[in-house]
This record gives C-alpha cells, sequence and structure tokens, in this order.
C-alpha cells in the first residue's frame, strides 16, 4: 500500500514554481518568471479567465481611483487609455492583453481553486490540491490579493429576505433594479461609485452609512486621440506622464506617515467639495466625519455627493442591524422597505481565506501562524512556511498611489529568491528565521506609531481584530523598491533535502579520498554551511 502511495505521488506533475491567482499580482508574476528564463511553472486560478479584482468588480460605475498611466505595469505601457480614471472594463481588457503578449496562456489552469496547500519537509516542496487535480511545486507564489473574498457580515434575519441580496463584487447583472427600492450598505469605494450609477433607475435608494467618507472630486477626462498618438509614437512621453503621476503621490506621503496635521487643508477642500453639491445642513451634517481625513481611504468621485441631494435618496446615519421580512432595521431604529440589499461592506483582508488552506512546516496553517496579527518578512516570507512568497502580503498597501508599483517590488524580490535558490544548488529551500520577520515587523509598527491610519481617530479596514495596521506600508514606495531588490540571505535558514542513505555513503567516502587528513568528524565537502538546516 505504501508503495501505491509513493507511485501515485511520483505520477503528480511537478513544476519548479505555482502562481496562485491571476490578477496583477499572478500575472505579473508570470511575465516576471519568463523574463528571468524560468517556463516550468503554472498560474492556478479558481474562475475561469484572468482579470482577479477587476474581473470580479464588474458592478455599474466601477472604475480605478488611480490614474490609468501609472495603474500598468512599467514593462508593459499602455498608449491608448481612453480616460485618465479608466473603467473596469479597460483594465480587465489591459490584463487580457499582458497574458496575450507575454504568452501566459499556456500556463494557465483555470478552474483550479487551491482547497489545501501543504509543506513536504522531506521532499521539499508544496503539494498543491486544487479543484482541477493535485500538484506539486518547489516554490508557490500566491498572489490572490486582499480584494478578492468579499466580506458580507452576519445581520439577524438577512436569510430569510425574501428580495434580492448581493455583495458589490458578485454583481447580479441579470437582476433589473430599475423601479426598485433598494438598500446600499456601506459607503466605502464601491459604493460611491455604485450609488450615482443605479441612483437614476430605482424607485428609492436608501443608504445606510455606518461612517462617512471623506470624499475628493475625481478629475477624470477623456484621453484625446492626440495624446493617445503621441504616446505610441513617442514612448517616452508616456513615461514622463507616468513619472509624474508618481512624483506628485511621492511628495504626498510625509503627510500621511509623519505629519497627519498637514492634512487640515485637505479637509477643507473636502468639505467645500460637499458643500458644493449637498445645500441641506442636516444631510451635511450626516455626511461630514469626525476623523482625521486620510485615516480611512481617500474617496474620489464628482458624482456622489449630486446623487445624494437627489430627491429619491434617502442617507441613514447608522449602520444595519437587523431584516425583518422585506424591512431593514438601521442601528438606530430606522426601518425601510426595500426589495433588493446591496453590500458594499468589502473584503476580508486581515482573515485572508487562502491562509486557512496552506499547511506549514510545523503542521500549522498560516491563519493559525497569524493568529496575533499578519507578518511577513518584507511583506513576503512568513517564518516556517518555506518557498512559499506572497504578492501584496502582509504591509504592503498604499493609502495614496498605485499598488501596481508595490507589486513590481515584490516581483523584483521573488527573481531574486529563485536567483539564491539557483546558486545554492540541489533541492533546497529558504525559510525565513522568526528573528528576521520579527525584527522587520517591529520596525514597521513602530514606524506605524506616527501616521494618520493609526492616529487619525477612525477604525478601518486597514487594521485588523486587534486593531493592528497589518495591511498598509508606512513609507514611499522608492522604500519599498530598495526595501526588496534583493534577498538578504542571513534573514532566511536554508534547508537541504536529506541524502539516501548510499548517497550519503559514497560522498563521506569521497571526501575522505579527497582530504585523508581531515579530522574525525570534519564535515564532508558540500555539506550544509552554518546557516543551513537539514529538513
Amino acid at each position: 500500500m505504501a508503495q501505491d502511495t509513493q507511485q501515485a505521488q511520483d505520477r503528480r506533475e511537478h513544476v519548479r514554481v505555482a502562481v496562485i491567482g491571476s490578477g496583477f499580482g499572478g500575472l505579473g508574476a508570470a511575465v516576471r518568471l519568463r523574463r528571468e528564463g524560468i517556463t516550468d511553472f503554472v498560474v492556478l486560478e479558481r474562475a475561469g479567465s484572468v482579470g482577479g479584482t477587476w474581473r470580479d468588480n464588474s458592478y455599474p460605475g466601477c472604475a480605478c481611483d488611480v490614474p490609468s498611466h501609472l495603474y500598468s505595469f512599467s514593462f508593459a505601457p499602455h498608449p491608448d487609455w481612453p480616460r485618465t480614471f479608466s473603467g473596469q472594463e479597460h483594465i480587465r481588457a489591459y490584463l487580457e492583453h499582458v497574458a496575450d503578449v507575454f504568452g501566459l496562456r499556456p500556463h494557465l489552469r483555470f478552474g483550479a481553486e487551491v482547497t489545501k496547500m501543504t509543506w513536504d519537509g522531506e521532499g521539499l516542496r508544496w503539494i498543491v490540491e486544487t479543484g482541477a487535480g493535485t500538484l506539486t511545486a518547489d516554490v508557490v507564489v500566491s498572489a490572490t490579493g486582499p480584494l478578492s473574498d468579499p466580506k458580507v457580515p452576519d445581520i439577524p434575519g438577512l436569510g430569510s429576505f425574501p428580495g434580492k441580496v448581493f455583495h458589490s463584487a458578485r454583481w447580479d447583472h441579470d437582476y433589473d433594479l430599475r423601479g426598485t427600492r433598494v438598500a446600499m450598505v456601506g459607503t466605502g469605494a464601491s459604493a460611491i461609485q455604485i450609488v450615482p450609477a443605479i441612483q437614476p433607475q430605482v424607485e428609492r435608494l436608501t443608504i445606510l452609512q455606518r461612517t462617512p467618507p471623506w470624499v475628493m472630486p475625481r478629475v477624470d477626462r477623456a484621453i484625446s486621440g492626440a495624446e493617445r498618438g503621441l504616446h505610441r509614437r513617442l514612448p517616452v512621453t508616456a513615461q514622463l506622464r507616468r513619472g509624474l503621476l508618481w512624483g506628485i503621490r511621492e511628495m504626498q506621503v510625509q503627510a500621511f506617515t509623519k505629519h497627519p496635521d498637514q492634512l487640515g487643508f485637505v479637509e477643507k477642500l473636502a468639505k467645500r467639495n460637499m458643500a458644493r453639491a449637498i445645500k441641506d445642513p442636516a444631510l451635511r451634517a450626516k455626511l461630514t466625519p469626525d476623523y482625521r481625513i486620510g485615516c480611512k481611504r481617500i474617496l474620489l468621485s464628482s458624482t456622489y455627493y449630486p446623487a445624494l441631494a437627489r430627491p429619491n435618496v434617502d442617507v441613514v446615519a447608522s449602520g444595519l442591524s437587523e431584516v425583518r421580512g422585506s424591512t431593514v432595521v438601521a442601528a438606530d431604529g430606522t426601518e425601510t422597505e426595500v426589495g433588493a440589499i446591496v453590500f458594499g461592506t468589502g473584503f476580508h483582508v486581515t482573515d485572508l481565506p487562502i491562509a486557512e488552506r496552506v499547511v506549514g512546516a510545523d503542521g500549522r496553517t498560516l491563519a493559525e501562524a497569524w493568529q496575533g496579527g499578519m507578518e511577513a518578512l518584507r511583506g513576503a516570507t512568513a517564518a516556517g512556511f518555506p518557498n512559499l512568497l506572497t504578492v501584496i502580503g502582509p504591509n504592503t498597501g498604499l493609502g495614496n498611489s498605485s499598488m501596481i508599483l508595490m507589486i513590481e517590488s515584490q516581483l523584483n524580490y521573488l527573481a531574486d529568491y529563485l536567483r539564491q535558490l539557483d546558486l545554492l544548488g540541489g533541492r533546497v529551500a529558504l525559510d525565513a528565521r522568526p528573528s528576521a520577520v520579527g525584527r522587520w515587523n517591529r520596525r514597521v509598527q513602530e514606524r506605524m506609531k506616527r501616521t494618520v491610519w493609526n492616529t487619525g481617530g477612525c477604525t478601518s479596514w486597514y487594521l485588523d481584530a486587534g486593531g493592528r495596521n497589518t495591511t498598509v506600508w508606512p513609507g514611499t514606495t522608492a522604500e519599498f523598491r530598495r526595501e526588496t531588490r534583493r534577498v538578504e540571505m542571513s534573514e532566511y535558514a536554508v534547508l537541504r533535502a536529506p541524502r539516501p542513505p548510499a548517497q550519503a555513503e559514497a560522498a563521506s567516502a569521497a571526501a575522505h579520498e579527497a582530504a585523508p587528513g581531515a579530522a574525525p568528524g570534519a564535515a564532508p565537502a558540500g555539506a550544509p554551511a552554518d546557516d543551513e538546516v537539514s529538513a
């Protein structure tokens, strides 16, 4: 029986690298692998197409709040962005284009959701179980992203609601909202795009607002044909445009991370923006935040406030607490009868579902290892989980710029990680030292103390259940690029697979012949160095 099991394991497909997810992080990793000359890899995707967040979020009005030329790969510039802030359909089309241009299609495995992943300490490889079968991999890159699994609160009575219920990231396009009384739960980045898009169609729209956001105008416009033509003929002009957008955001970082008091001027601009559209003092009072701007992500919209001022819109300044039949009940007791409930309540960010499916070297899941809060060395590796790297890992998020910049930095780290494995040679793995992970995390958390995200007086999805900010990077993207330009080998233990007895005896004999004068018990040539550990 044991022999049959071993034979079955030997027949499993084995790859050098398995990438989980095909959003920006996963496709970026795949491109980088090919550019490094690595073709023995697969991209495991649970859905039926690429795109990640930009495939799943197709709600009305869905668009990016980062300018198009900054929200794209530096190695795959796109001169034909139609608008300064692109819509979901254009970003998804861009990712499909990247998959085609860089020859990624043969590596993609659709319908392959990872159900369990276990570290094999003897074989120094990951056993990856998916909806499309099981395979093994030397290295796994988890690029599932923090905005991939919707969070719907546990509301009493919701299960017996007779109408339609869905999350913004799982929009039901077959359901017609026209003429319907709709409850919009939440006022985050998705909600402020959905509200203006559906307000003209619905009979009545009730917004259940737990915390009002700070909203600034979104200066969006069509990019002219002349501009696009210039970017095609002279690519350097697009690079300059990207560089300018990046530089402006880098200069803003100090206000968020070191001098939150400087954001008072921005608050005044946001209040003027509100006052232009909201003339009712009572409604303005409901919509005015009581925390420092920037504590929660600053939202961009030029249509949200005008939509709230329309006669068929009600803002209830209280979160949803109960559903009674077709009636939604707010925490302040306000009752509203509706035919549909749309949740814009965010995602599992600090409690990533993938972490529950990953079993490390000591038999613990990643979720158990992160019980006290997520932490990873340079946002990429966790102690006890060898050869597992995360793209958009703990403390790599941004509050004011493009995540593509952070992703590309982490891809640099991935590339050097693989180079180090090659240099070590043989069956080998790297495991982040607990001391290195702890040192990195303490440094990050110390810097976090001064930031607006920790001192601004709000509760946001940046914070975990213990109140720690395990999501955002407390510095510039340039700093993060420097911190991830190469792997510091002193931060890792090197694991080597044990040699079979016959092979070990041969190696010992060869070493003895090569160095007959060696002291008894001396390590043979090729033995693990002091910083290496046998698996």
